[in-house]
């Protein structure tokens, strides 16, 4: 098949090398030139420099995948693409957008008479190898039109991904997905660094992690990410405790909260990422003097 894709980042251009090594045409189109160049120059992408170019390129009906960061980037792209899209092509969204948003925008969108689908996308950088999982939602004829796209980039023909439900129901999942990996890094990190912290055994916590790795209950591709960056540094010197999030986890939260659902494991992890940034705690400031002052504990002064 032939394809358009906008948005060549980390994971939108290793998603086009891996549909022209499947033996897919590619239409690419980004911010910035030089990725395009390098992309064309490796894998013989077709370049486009803007829209009108791009779309020149596709055949009718056209498929156009946006995949670029959630929010105003995505949605204004997929607002000037639809004003050049035509009726019956397909406009797919793969960015970590909000599944409100995304219900949203595919009412718009279908209005024009464009079909849109939505594509919660996982596997980052490892993705060109391994393959992505995929969890799509929108009008099922509609979806099994790209089914050799999307064939394509999971890790198998028939494994990795699936048409979830309706428009919003493929970005609700990979929400939903998102925020259980938020809590299993945090279950992680902690474990490790009890294992990191009990000095008078001298553990090797790379060796503990490859032990886990091999029929453990606790086996998982996190755990494989964790050992590879203990084998190359199992104290971690150079990395800040500095931990982002992209939003899913809060979107997460705030739908548990919405659903009446008790999430205490992702509601933690995401505060822990906010405590991760703050280098000097109002909070436990005030703990701090709390207890001095009803128990008379040392203070330590800054």
């Amino acid at each position: 098949m032939k394809i358009g894709m906008v948005g060549l980042g980390r994971m939108g251009a290793n998603m086009v090398r891996r549909l022209l090594r499947g033996g897919h045409q590619v239409v690419g189109l980004n911010r910035s030139r030089p990725i395009i160049d390098e992309i064309v120059k490796e894998e013989g992408m077709i370049p486009a420099y803007d829209t009108e170019m791009l779309l020149a390129e596709l055949p009718v009906p056209r498929i156009v995948w946006v995949m670029l960061p959630a929010g105003d980037v995505t949605e204004t792209t997929i607002e000037n693409l639809v004003k050049s899209l035509s009726p019956g092509d397909i406009l797919v969204d793969g960015a970590n957008s909000y599944y409100r948003d995304t219900i949203r925008r595919a009412k718009k969108v279908e209005a024009t008479g464009v079909h849109y689908i939505d594509a919660g996308v996982s596997g980052g950088v490892w993705g060109l190898q391994e393959g992505y999982s995929m969890m799509v939602g929108g009008d099922a004829e509609v979806v099994m039109q790209i089914n050799p796209i999307l064939e394509t980039l999971a890790p198998g023909k028939d494994s990795g991904w699936g048409r979830v439900g309706p428009h919003g129901a493929g970005h609700f999942v990979k929400m939903v997905h998102n925020g259980i990996e938020y809590g299993m890094m945090e279950s992680l990190a902690e474990g490790f660094e009890l294992l990191q912290g009990k000095k008078e055994f001298a553990l090797d916590v790379h060796q503990i992690s490859k032990i886990w790795q091999q029929g453990s209950v606790v086996r998982s591709w996190l755990l494989d990410l964790a050992e590879a960056a203990l084998s190359e540094d199992a104290e971690l010197k150079d990395i800040k405790a500095w931990v982002a999030d992209s939003g899913e986890g809060r979107w997460t939260v705030q739908e548990a909260i919405d659903q009446d659902v008790p999430a205490p494991i992702i509601t933690l992890s995401l505060f822990r990422r906010f405590e991760s940034r703050q280098t000097d705690s109002f909070a436990a400031k005030l703990l701090a003097a709390l207890r001095n002052q009803f128990g008379g504990h040392e203070i330590k002064k800054a």
